[in-house]
């Protein structure tokens, strides 16, 4: 079990990373977006500032989520941005395929918070 949690937290990060260093370098390729989706993006476009703040943000989590000591505080660092993710994929771009990618996303997320419990009572108390 050990060995299975080191791997999926390991691959999230590794997804949170991935996407941040897409932000800057622009590397991925682009599917053809519907009608809807194209106009969010081109409205988020609008604000020069607002997608390397995103990128910047799953760059850092990524790379604190990647380390079990940094773990608990970039788990807290990319709860905003999945939460957009999920926002995203529910509402403006629902295919069945983002949403479920998404979600497993999110409940790794939830696991990696429920897993480092101990060291959030002592954040929130």
């Amino acid at each position: 079990m050990k060995i299975l949690k080191t791997l999926l937290f390991t691959l999230f990060a590794l997804m949170f990373i991935n996407a941040g260093l897409d932000k800057f370098l622009h590397y991925m390729p682009v599917p053809e977006l519907p009608e809807e989706t194209q106009k969010v993006f081109s409205a988020i476009m609008q604000i020069p500032w607002l997608l390397p703040l995103v990128g910047a943000m799953e760059l850092t989590g990524g790379l604190l989520a990647l380390f079990p000591r940094t773990r608990t505080i970039g788990a807290l660092v990319l709860f905003p941005v999945m939460i957009g993710i999920l926002a995203q994929n529910f509402t403006v771009s629902p295919g069945i395929q983002g949403i479920a990618i998404a979600v497993i996303l999110f409940l790794i997320l939830l696991w990696i918070l429920f897993d480092n419990k101990h060291k959030l009572r002592a954040i929130f108390s």
